[in-house]
């Protein structure tokens, strides 16, 4: 039955294969099931309740991807889209969380709409395919910048933005994690050489108890304040009656202090962030899976783009953020996932994860970082496929990939992309190549940038 309905001979791959590929994905998003609540209830929302309907919404989202799309790709409230939910829409502008679930809602509604039509497909094929390898290659940076701040490894610094973590100084909390998820980064990388199948998931477990071994040994030191969690799983049952104080509260907004257009502007901002975040994460993570056609185009869009829209508007009735389509999908595809079932197999996780709660966040940052840095070692190879001896094809991707994890986001990445692509080759001559479309999205890049 499985191979029937996932087609596994036809995508080469196996039942174990896509289970430790949706068991891997699942490893490496597990820290939304900690995070998402944490941002969340400062916008005043009940955060065991926003952890359950965290888990639902990628339960349905991810779950939805595996049935009317057959991909591997994971989803989840997405990061930023949460922080601006709390701290912008919530937390400066003063709206009550109500109405900024109510914005996510609709936004849900307009990309189910747009989904169903040919417009995120068509924005999708516009996209030339230098520009995608370059997507896919700061999908690849970005995701393993994040591994490295998740591994303490990279800290922030005041003279130049980003440094090392001081080892000495730091050594039971900082210094400690850094060294172990390097350790974990080397037992991956090995393993992935000598051909070990699981080789990222061995590698998030191997360091989860190295984590463990050092946390017994007094080497690791626990310090909630400070974010230093104690590494041992805990049993323990969630409060399932706290669902109701989120559930369909987007319907139950108070729009008598809101302006139109400010409702618009909040909505234009999770639709805009939401529509590239989701095309950059099925370009770049599509791409390196081998899964775009001799055109680069993504068999089987449509229903991907729905699965997306659908968890959206799924999730803002739950009650959380936008829930989108997932970078550390890649994790996944790394482990060789090619079809709906790894998804399935991460969607159950999901579901697990509302009675469980407590074990699957004690998976610390720094035993999923290697997992994100090694990935990102596999994606940033697709940049060796761009001709660099065409500039004015090569400066765009080039641009696009630095850009994300330098300003922290795929969406500013393909606006930079797709910006410098246009301008580049109008004032080089090469208007020709140039679709309609592109012109378009560039102009409303441009737009975003003076209104948004």
């Amino acid at each position: 039955m499985l191979e029937k309905f996932f087609k596994l001979s036809e995508n080469h791959t196996t039942v174990r294969t896509e289970v430790i590929g949706g068991i891997t994905t699942f490893m490496t998003m597990a820290y939304i099931l900690a995070v998402n609540p944490s941002l969340l209830s400062a916008s005043g929302m009940d955060a065991t309740a926003v952890l359950i309907a965290t888990c639902l919404a990628s339960f349905v989202g991810t779950l939805a991807m595996a049935l009317l799309a057959n991909y591997p790709f994971a989803l989840a409230p997405g990061m930023g889209l949460n922080a601006y939910f709390a701290f912008t829409v919530c937390g400066a502008m003063g709206y009550s969380w109500q109405v900024a679930l109510m914005a996510v809602f609709v936004e849900g509604i307009i990309f189910i709409l747009l989904s169903l039509t040919n417009v995120r497909e068509a924005i999708f094929n516009a996209i030339p395919s230098t520009l995608k390898k370059g997507v896919s290659a700061g999908i690849g940076l970005f995701i393993a910048f994040i591994g490295l701040q998740g591994a303490k490894i990279t800290v922030a610094n005041n003279s130049t933005l980003v440094s090392y973590v001081d080892f000495a100084g730091e050594w039971h909390t900082k210094g400690i994690c850094a060294v172990l998820a390097l350790i974990g980064l080397f037992i991956t990388a090995i393993l992935y050489i000598k051909g070990v199948k699981g080789s990222i998931l061995i590698g998030i477990i191997a360091t989860w108890v190295l984590g463990m071994v050092a946390q017994a040994a007094g080497i690791y030191v626990v310090d909630v304040e400070n974010g230093f969690y104690s590494l041992y799983p805990t049993l323990a049952l969630t409060d399932f009656s706290a669902i109701g104080l989120t559930f369909g509260q987007c319907f139950k907004a108070d729009f008598s202090n809101v302006s139109v257009f400010n409702f618009v502007v909040i909505l234009l901002s999770f639709l805009f962030v939401d529509i590239f975040d989701t095309l950059g994460t099925l370009i770049g993570v599509s791409s390196k899976a081998g899964m775009l056609d001799k055109d680069d185009k993504l068999p089987r869009i449509k229903p991907a783009l729905l699965a997306d829209a659908i968890a959206t508007t799924a999730g803002a009735v739950f009650g959380t953020s936008t829930t989108t389509t997932f970078v550390e999908s890649s994790a996944g595809v790394g482990e060789g996932a090619r079809t709906g079932l790894a998804s399935v197999v991460t969607g159950f996780l999901f579901l697990l994860a509302i009675f469980f709660a407590p074990i699957f966040t004690a998976i610390p940052g720094f035993a999923t970082a290697p997992a994100l840095i090694f990935v990102g070692f596999l994606m940033v190879s697709s940049i060796l496929k761009v001709d660099f001896e065409d500039a004015a094809e090569a400066v765009p991707a080039y641009l696009c990939m630095i850009a994300m994890p330098m300003v922290y986001s795929i969406s500013e990445g393909i606006a930079i992309g797709v910006i410098s692509y246009v301008i580049i080759n109008l004032v080089c001559g090469k208007a020709k190549k140039i679709t309609p479309l592109m012109y378009v999205l560039a102009v409303l890049f441009v737009c975003k940038y003076i209104f948004l």
